[in-house]
């Protein structure tokens, strides 16, 4: 990584010195020698005065991928659309692949949106609104209308030359569509399939009409996983009528897979993993209402242990096993949460009520071995076996709590409509620490005689 980022800057340096230096063709000849990717970043990176010159050189090709490959969450991509004229803007949108001209417009204003469709053809405009119209991260937000698709009475031959002519402009070629007389999609003919077949063939006879493809409106973690589980390079997006409305390709799904594991990344650590360049006010900033909240339901868990602080007088060895029970509990809270938000993103094999018996076995079994494991320690480290009994006891019922609260609370979150990865780590084991104080000391409040004794 840092061998790319060394070699990123000096192309940087070089294709700026070539500006500076009035050296134009040798600058578009580098600038168009890169790869795709790394054209968006030596442009996105170029001084902006050296990106004033840039722009008026590179062709609307060029430019059109420099900005297809640029990400809206990593750069401020409309400032640099802004850069140039309003009319070689709405050029450079017209030119980029439809899915990726739109995640730029719904970056912008309602005001820069009308000035830029404004300046496009009306078809490629209208094209652009309905899309903009699709929720953000359904399979309508994520689907490019740029795709191949052929009627099914053609030949091979017929097909592989509307394929030549068609494929500058589609944005995948892995697969060809086939719709029939009223251009609802029937089927689908891979690229190979194409080729290893007679030209005079009847697609028709090599046409896969077992079609896996969803709808405008699905979700597009679900969309992501049916991709995953079909190996797809692409998947149709169909409405309920199997018009075809558009295609998603493999690497809008990667897109997707890296922001729903960001996401839930982010809500098992109670902190947005993606800005990991904010600066330090803005990080502290998002990070303090959610500490705050859980520095609140830790001073719940304080309060109910000043309330067994009687117990603790009588039997002062109980204040040691404290942090150990509320932290293993966490641990084991955690760890049914990571499974729990897992289950609900992909789904699960069993019933609800399976999953639950699940868990609870589960919880059983983890807390039967660690509080085995605990009394065992306690037992012979301390030399009181009723201590190593209530420790244990509670040890167990703890990490069973723990266990089901991490089950069930982003089941519940995610019945009532809201994203299960917002009930976090440091959220349940927070929940822990109070459910295991009061589980514990309650354990240990039907041992004190013994334990006040001994």
């Amino acid at each position: 990584m840092a061998e790319q980022i060394e070699q990123l800057d000096q192309t940087i340096q070089l294709l700026s010195d070539l500006l500076q230096s009035g050296q134009d063709h040798e600058f578009i000849d580098s600038f168009e020698a890169l790869h795709d990717f790394e054209m968006a970043q030596v442009y996105a990176e170029l001084p902006v005065q050296f990106r004033a010159v840039a722009w008026r050189l590179l062709s609307i090709a060029i430019l059109a991928t420099v900005f297809d490959n640029l990400a809206v969450d990593e750069v401020d991509i409309v400032a640099l659309l802004q850069e140039m004229p309003p009319q070689r803007g709405a050029q450079v949108l017209q030119a980029m692949y439809t899915d990726n001209a739109v995640d730029l417009l719904q970056e912008m204003s309602p005001r820069q949106i009308a000035t830029y469709l404004s300046l496009m053809p009306k078809s490629e405009a209208e094209s652009a609104r309905q899309l903009i119209n699709y929720d953000d991260q359904t399979a309508g937000s994520l689907m490019s209308t740029e795709y191949l698709a052929v009627k099914e009475d053609l030949r091979v031959d017929d097909v592989m030359r509307l394929v030549k002519k068609q494929a500058l402009e589609a944005e995948s070629i892995s697969y060809v569509y086939v719709l029939d007389r009223q251009g609802l999609l029937v089927g689908v003919i891979s690229l190979r399939d194409l080729l290893t077949h007679p030209d005079n063939l009847p697609v028709s006879e090599i046409t896969n009409d077992r079609i896996i493809s969803v709808s405008a409106g699905d979700d597009q973690e679900q969309v992501a996983q049916i991709v995953a589980d079909y190996n797809f390079l692409s998947i149709p997006v169909t409405d309920d009528d199997q018009h075809l409305l558009g295609v998603i390709t493999v690497d809008d799904i990667v897109d997707v897979i890296d922001e729903e594991a960001v996401e839930d990344y982010s809500g098992l650590a109670a902190v947005n993993v993606s800005q990991i360049n904010d600066s330090p006010w803005h990080s502290a900033i998002k990070r303090i209402p959610w500490l705050i909240a859980l520095l609140l339901l830790g001073m719940a868990t304080a309060t109910v242990i000043g309330s067994f602080d009687e117990l603790v007088k009588q039997a002062a060895i109980l204040a040691a096993f404290i942090s150990l029970i509320t932290g293993t509990a966490g641990n084991a809270g955690t760890q049914s949460l990571a499974l729990a938000v897992r289950r609900i993103a992909v789904g699960s094999e069993h019933s609800g009520w399976q999953d639950f018996l699940s868990e609870v076995l589960a919880g059983l079994l983890v807390g039967l071995a660690t509080g085995a494991s605990v009394f065992v320690i306690v037992t012979i480290w301390k030399h009181n076996l009723i201590l190593g009994f209530a420790v244990g006891i509670a040890m167990m019922m703890a990490i069973l709590v723990a266990n089901l609260a991490g089950y069930l609370i982003p089941l519940i979150i995610h019945k009532i409509g809201f994203d299960p990865a917002v009930a976090s780590g440091p959220f349940i084991t927070t929940l822990s620490d109070l459910t295991s104080v009061l589980i514990y000391f309650n354990v240990a409040q039907l041992f004190i005689s013994q334990l006040s004794g001994s």
